[in-house]
């Protein structure tokens, strides 16, 4: 199979918070894309690149970036031969085509006719995360239908559900709906819903169909990834594999709290995501 990471965001929120903050400490960081931010030992992106490698479970990894941050990426990739750098052509957060739109431009450009994970850059997981469980669920899923996708689950906490995309279940873990940020009184799932999805072949070319008929839509409608998902669930088989947590890298307080795990807290740094 194929990977793409998605990491054509500006981060403009972490990046306005590095330059509002009065210490200091984190000036080193200003200009750097999200995904090769240090956490720990080697970048964001660098654990995942790592793990897939190693466990052999895809042997291409496609890298969606900006022309902003597209040079930092190259630099980045020159240890990995494994990894494809691909330029969604845009310099400013006002012009970005959406994480869908990066997610179609690697089918199309790459060719890609083969059951695809899908990365969020600015994502990592708690330790109990494994791509080996993860890969062996979906062909298990795969198996009921071919046309059937996988995606991670984790239970948030009640005041978060109005932060994420919210997926309600049935007994067999196959997901019914996702609803996005949803109030308490909408739903009484907290199956929060982080960007790792593995697609399967035969659903890539439904992002044509959902890009077409979104094509006056506002960005907003076509930028994050799980707005894909949502319109997919109706479509195709949605299984989900459920985690313990995350850590989503928007602001300063989050990268600070993913870094601090990474230096103190990762037990087995060697088969990290394994």
């Amino acid at each position: 199979m194929k990977a793409v990471i998605l990491a054509a965001g500006y981060g403009t929120r972490l990046q306005r918070d590095i330059e509002n903050d009065t210490t200091g400490s984190f000036k080193h960081l200003r200009g750097i894309a999200k995904p090769l931010l240090p956490v720990g030992p080697c970048e964001l992106i660098s654990h995942w690149v790592q793990a897939l490698t190693k466990s052999g479970c895809v042997d291409t990894v496609y890298v969606v970036t900006n022309d902003l941050y597209h040079e930092a990426f190259q630099q980045w990739a020159q240890e990995f031969p494994n990894v494809k750098i691909i330029n969604d052509g845009t310099r400013r957060n006002e012009d970005r085509h959406g994480a869908v739109a990066c997610l179609q431009l690697t089918v199309k450009l790459c060719a890609v006719d083969d059951n695809l994970l899908v990365i969020g850059g600015d994502t990592l997981f708690k330790e109990d995360f494994s791509l080996k469980k993860f890969t062996e669920r979906f062909f298990e899923v795969q198996n009921k239908d071919k046309e059937s996708n996988l995606v991670l689950s984790y239970q948030c906490k009640d005041e978060e559900t109005s932060k994420y995309g919210i997926l309600e279940l049935d007994e067999d873990l196959k997901v019914q709906c996702m609803k996005e940020k949803p109030l308490l009184s909408e739903t009484s799932s907290r199956n929060a819903c982080p960007c790792f999805y593995l697609f399967s072949r035969t659903s890539l070319p439904l992002l044509d169909i959902f890009l077409n008929e979104k094509k006056n839509a506002p960005i907003e409608e076509r930028d994050a990834p799980g707005t894909f998902l949502s319109w997919l669930i109706l479509r195709r088989p949605v299984y989900v594999h459920r985690i313990s947590g995350r850590f989503d890298v928007g602001n300063l307080p989050s990268y600070i709290e993913c870094d601090k795990y990474f230096k103190d807290q990762l037990q087995n740094p060697s088969i990290y995501l394994m």
